[in-house]
C-alpha cells in the first residue's frame, strides 16, 4: 500500500489516539520544579491577586492624590520598605517608597527620586526630626508607577489551561501565584526494540560484518526529548519466533506503544514482516525519502509501529509522525518551528517522492549537508533542520526557497551579534 506523508501521518495520530488508552493513569501530582517539560492534566486557577496588593514600580516619592496637580513642596515621612505594611499617608507629605513596597492608602502615584528635588533619600535622622522636605513637579498623573493589585491576573481567574506545556516562564507564574505543585499528565510510555543479527550494542568489539546499533540510542533520546518513557528491548536478531516470543511476552498496560526498527522492507529476511505475516499490522510504502517502508497496526491491542533500519530512515520517520502524533495526544513536545529560507547552492531530489535532506540553517539560508543516502550519520549530527522537497520537484537551484523543519539549535555568528548591539548603540546615541 502506498500512502503519502500526511496519509501515514494521520493514521500514526489515529492509532496512538484510538488504541493507546493514553491517558490511562490518574494524573501525577508534582513540585513545580519537577513539572518541567511536562503537561497540565486540569486548569490550574490563581489563588492570589498579581500583584497582591497595590504596589510601587519605582524607587522614589508615593504622593497622596490631593497634592498631584500643583508643583509642591511635601513634608517626607518614613520610609516604606518592600514587605512592610505603611499608615495611611497624610495630605501635604510624601513618602519614600521602594520598588515592590505597599503603596499606602491614600497615596495616587509614585514619584520617581530622579524627579525629586533633592534627588537622593533624606538620612532616617533628618526624617525623624519632621524637618526633611521634598520638592515635586506638579501635573503627576494618577497611578503614575503604581501596580494596581491584579493587574496581571486577578484570584479565581485561569492562570494556565489544562494541556499548557510547562516551562520556565509558566512555572514562574505558578510560583507567584502562591501555588507550590501541579497536576500532569502522565508520561506517554514506549518500548523500543531493534532487530537485526548484523547489530551489536556499543562498547564491545564489533565481529566481522556487525555494526553497532545505533537506532536504539538515537531513537530513545529523541523519545525522552519529546517527554516520553522509555524501555529498551534487548537487541532481538532475524529469528521471526524469537520476535515473535517477545511480542507475546508484552502485556496489556506495560506500555502505550511499542516501537521497532528494521525487518519491514522487501529484504529476503524482514523479521518483523515475518513475524507478524499473520498480525492486522499494515506494512505500507510511504512516498518519502528516506523513510518509506512504515508498518503500523496493533499487537495483542497494543499500538505498534516499526520504523526502517537504517538510522537517518527510523529518525526521519519519528520526526514526520511520531513526534507530531504525541504532541496531538499528550500536549508535549512542542511542535517543531516550520519556515522558508534560502538555498546557498543546487539540489536535486527524486520527484515522485517528498525527500526529506539534511540541512544547516543559519541567518535565513540553508545548506544542504551530506547526501540522500540514509546511512549519512555524520551529515545528520551536523544538521539541524530537515530540507523538504515536495513530490513533482526534481531540482531546486541557489536563491531559491524551500521549507525547512528547525530539528536542532541554530549557530550564532558573535560578531553579527556585536555588530547589531554596535548599531543600536549608535543608533539610541
Amino acid at each position: 500500500m502506498r500512502r503519502t506523508i500526511a496519509e501515514h501521518g494521520a493514521a500514526v495520530a489515529g492509532l496512538l489516539r484510538w488504541s493507546s488508552g493514553y491517558p490511562d493513569d490518574a494524573p501525577e501530582v508534582l513540585p513545580l520544579i519537577a513539572a518541567l517539560g511536562r503537561a497540565l492534566a486540569e486548569d490550574v486557577h490563581a489563588p492570589v491577586s498579581l500583584p497582591p496588593f497595590d504596589n510601587s514600580q519605582m524607587d522614589g516619592y508615593a504622593v497622596h492624590s490631593a497634592d498631584l496637580a500643583e508643583p509642591s513642596s511635601l513634608r517626607v515621612t518614613a520610609a516604606i520598605a518592600a514587605g512592610s505594611v505603611p499608615p495611611a499617608l497624610e495630605i501635604g507629605t510624601a513618602a519614600p517608597i521602594m520598588t515592590g513596597a505597599m503603596l499606602p492608602d491614600g497615596a495616587g502615584a509614585v514619584v520617581p527620586i530622579e524627579r525629586a528635588v533633592p534627588a537622593q533619600f533624606h538620612p532616617a535622622a533628618e526624617v525623624a526630626g519632621g524637618q526633611a522636605q521634598v520638592q515635586l513637579p506638579g501635573g503627576i498623573p494618577p497611578a503614575q508607577f503604581v501596580r494596581r493589585a491584579g493587574s496581571d491576573i486577578a484570584a479565581g481567574q485561569i492562570a494556565l489551561e489544562s494541556g499548557t506545556l510547562l516551562g520556565p516562564a509558566q512555572l514562574g507564574l505558578l510560583a507567584a501565584c502562591g501555588v507550590g505543585e501541579v497536576p500532569v499528565r502522565p508520561r506517554f510510555r514506549v518500548l523500543l526494540l531493534s532487530t537485526g543479527d548484523e547489530v551489536a550494542a556499543p562498547g564491545g568489539t564489533l565481529a566481522p560484518g556487525t555494526i553497532y546499533d545505533a537506532n536504539t540510542t538515537l531513537l530513545e533520546a529523541a523519545l525522552l526529548e519529546a517527554g516520553a518513557e522509555v524501555t529498551r528491548h534487548g537487541l532481538l536478531g532475524d529469528d521471526p519466533a524469537v520476535l515473535r516470543d517477545a511480542f507475546a511476552a508484552i502485556s496489556a498496560g506495560s506500555t502505550h506503544l511499542v516501537l521497532s526498527t528494521g525487518g519491514i522492507s522487501q529484504g529476503a529476511y524482514e523479521v518483523v514482516k515475518q513475524a507478524l505475516a499473520d498480525s492486522s499490522v499494515e506494512f505500507s510504502s510511504v512516498a518519502m525519502q528516506p523513510g518509506g517502508p512504515q508498518a503500523h497496526g496493533t499487537i495483542s491491542g497494543i499500538p505498534f509501529l516499526g520504523f526502517p533500519g537504517n538510522p537517518v530512515s527510523a529518525i526521519v520517520s519519528f520526526e514526520m509522525f511520531l513526534r507530531p502524533a504525541l504532541h496531538q495526544l499528550t500536549g508535549i513536545p512542542a511542535p517543531r518551528p516550520v519556515l522558508e529560507a534560502v538555498l546557498t547552492g543546487g539540489v536535486e531530489s527524486v520527484e515522485n517522492k517528498h525527500q526529506l535532506r539534511r540541512g544547516l540553517y543559519r541567518d535565513g539560508r540553508v545548506a544542504v549537508v551530506g547526501g540522500p543516502d540514509s546511512h549519512l550519520l555524520h551529515a545528520l549530527a551536523q544538521s539541524n533542520c530537515l530540507m523538504h522537497l515536495p513530490e513533482g520537484v526534481a531540482a531546486l537551484q541557489e536563491g531559491d526557497r524551500v521549507e525547512i523543519t528547525l530539528t536542532g539549535p541554530v549557530p550564532v555568528d558573535p560578531f553579527a551579534v556585536v555588530d547589531v548591539l554596535l548599531t543600536e548603540s549608535l543608533d539610541n546615541s
